[in-house]
């Protein structure tokens, strides 16, 4: 069966937000507690490209398959789980980039560079990292993983902050998330 993309977040509803969100099945990663560990000759560039042994992964739909399956422990590594083993995988940022925002109904919606949608909230919080001059912008995804929004993705946030008023916070699911590297 042919991949076929959520349509643009700007189209859609957050009652079709909701929809897309809660029908993308993913592996139980958490649940699984696998013994065997290894290394798997990964690596994510800060700008979201997928490597193996040092080419370039260019299939999405492989890359999709990948980070289904990723996590992050507490420890701050990256890990491809599957229910008998876990493999290392280097993580240049974060493991996901945020192409594009959505404000809907009081909701903030995100579309990844893996075309997943995220909606910032409670379980999905936003933080700051960087500095005033050089912020930087991550969403909590799934699984210990984050996404860093790209710069298109950070100025359409800024412009909902701005449009709000002037103390550079942004409200989603009833969650208030300041923009300002503290």
């Amino acid at each position: 069966m042919p991949y076929e993309p959520p349509p643009e977040l700007g189209a859609m509803s957050l009652a079709d937000i909701a929809e897309a969100v809660a029908t993308r099945k993913l592996p139980p990663v958490s649940a699984w507690n696998p013994l065997e560990e290894g290394e798997s000759q990964m690596r994510i560039a800060a700008d979201g490209r997928w490597y193996h042994d040092g080419g370039e992964i260019t299939r999405p739909a492989m890359i999709r398959a990948f980070a289904s399956l990723l996590m992050r422990d507490a420890q701050g590594q990256h890990w491809l789980v599957v229910p008998y083993q876990k493999l290392r995988i280097a993580v240049e940022d974060a493991a996901f980039i945020a192409t594009d925002v959505s404000a809907r109904d009081a909701a903030l919606a995100f579309r990844l560079n893996t075309d997943d949608i995220v909606v910032a909230g409670p379980d999905n919080r936003l933080r700051t990292a960087g500095d005033p001059d050089v912020p930087a912008i991550y969403l909590a995804v799934r699984n210990g993983c984050e996404a860093r929004l790209d710069r298109s993705t950070y100025l359409q946030l800024a412009d909902l902050a701005l449009a709000r008023g002037d103390d550079w916070t942004v409200e989603s699911l009833g969650e208030s998330f300041s923009l300002v590297p503290q």
